[in-house]
């Protein structure tokens, strides 16, 4: 009896490590005791467990498009009488640039008259000058008419009024004078009124006093 005692304390220890197990997974270690048994995991009747997950993602990105640059005219020297002129224009998927150079009329026959006058062609000079409609109307109304067919002064004028369809200005003549005779029309409508009106009085005047 004695002897079993000591076997059962002895054999006791062994058992309480066989209930015991480790395993080692992956670097991490659990520990399960009892008697465990693995299977799946079964949800009482009646109850459900539903797990739905949706992601959506929309992007739209939409970039600028290249500006179009209109291109630079600039005049080659400083003694040109010209100007540049550009545009450009972009819309998305499509752009369009343009340039022009315009010639400054004006300005090319201020340059030309100063010449000629510097080289003693005065006459030339102002011939240039007067085919700048406005220097032609401010040369008649000063009575100094612009130079045609080498010829100046009242010898000029017959020829412009000859051929007027040849002046700077005809447009601008033409329009005055059709406004001149409509003035002249008026002007003598308003004094035919006035005569018949005095002759009226007249008449009534006469007719009064053969009355008496």
């Amino acid at each position: 009896m004695k002897y079993l005692s000591i076997l059962l304390l002895l054999l006791l220890p062994f058992k309480l490590f066989a209930a015991e197990s480790q395993t080692n997974v992956s670097g991490s270690n659990t520990s399960i005791e009892g008697g465990y048994t693995g299977g799946a995991t079964t949800y009482e009747s009646g109850s459900s467990s539903n797990t739905t997950s949706t992601t959506n993602s929309t992007s739209n990105v939409r970039s600028a498009p290249p500006t179009a640059s209109a291109p630079s005219y600039n005049s080659m020297t400083q003694d040109v009488c010209s100007t540049g002129a550009s545009l450009g224009v972009q819309t998305f998927g499509f752009g369009i640039t343009g340039g022009k150079h315009f010639i400054d009329k004006n300005c090319e026959r201020l340059k030309l008259s100063r010449i000629l006058n510097d080289f003693g062609m005065r006459v030339a000079a102002v011939a240039i000058l007067c085919q700048d409609e406005r220097v032609f109307e401010a040369m008649i109304q000063a009575g100094t008419v612009c130079p045609i067919d080498g010829k100046i002064g009242d010898e000029a004028m017959k020829l412009w009024s000859k051929y007027d369809h040849e002046r700077p200005d005809y447009k601008l003549y033409i329009k005055r004078i059709k406004d001149r005779e409509k003035a002249d029309k008026k002007a003598q409508r308003e004094m035919t009124k006035e005569l018949n009106k005095l002759d009226k009085e007249l008449l009534d005047t006469k007719t009064i006093h053969t009355a008496k």
